[in-house]
């Protein structure tokens, strides 16, 4: 059960809806279109929606500007930092306002001082958003800024610390 659905019972066509809607994803790999500027991979998973263009351009513009990247719109992204695209790709993940964002190593193939800032945004976005943020590291240091910690080793959960009551 997620916001009470039960995703389970939910056919395949159902979950993608949801899928779509509700969860934003944020990769290792920034995963963004070489050839499209930073706004225009944002705009992108809003076109699935029909959203007009000039709707689209101010909800990316604004999205943009939310992460300190107002300069960076028009560039592509092999004209920005490993850290910039990196919060190109949470601007597109919540482009469409999901609920939840899943983050599979979201600070691997960035400096520290880019993944103290994407983990800074991720907590604004918990904090002020009410935004679930689910986040796969290996990085000790950035469990710090979580409330909940579940600890994985070898597929098995081992230890689990934070709000829902320790149990490690």
């Amino acid at each position: 059960m997620v916001e009470g659905v039960d995703l389970l019972s939910l056919r395949r066509n159902e979950l993608a809806e949801y899928r779509n809607e509700k969860i934003g994803f944020v990769f290792q790999f920034f995963n963004l279109i070489p050839y499209l500027t930073a706004v225009e991979n944002v705009e992108l998973t809003m076109s699935i929606y029909g959203l007009s263009p000039k709707i689209r351009r101010a909800k990316a513009l604004r999205l943009l500007e939310a992460f300190g990247l107002s300069e960076m719109a028009y560039k592509r992204p092999t004209e920005l930092s490993g850290g910039e695209q990196q919060r190109v790709a949470i601007a597109r993940a919540l482009a469409n306002g999901p609920k939840i964002i899943l983050a599979d190593e979201p600070t691997g193939n960035i400096d520290s001082e880019s993944a103290r800032t994407v983990v800074e945004v991720f907590r604004r976005l918990v904090d002020d958003e009410g935004i679930s943020v689910i986040m796969v590291t290996h990085n000790l240091e950035l469990t710090r800024a979580c409330d909940r910690i579940i600890r994985i080793r070898d597929g098995r959960i081992v230890g689990v610390k934070g709000d829902m009551g320790d149990e490690e």
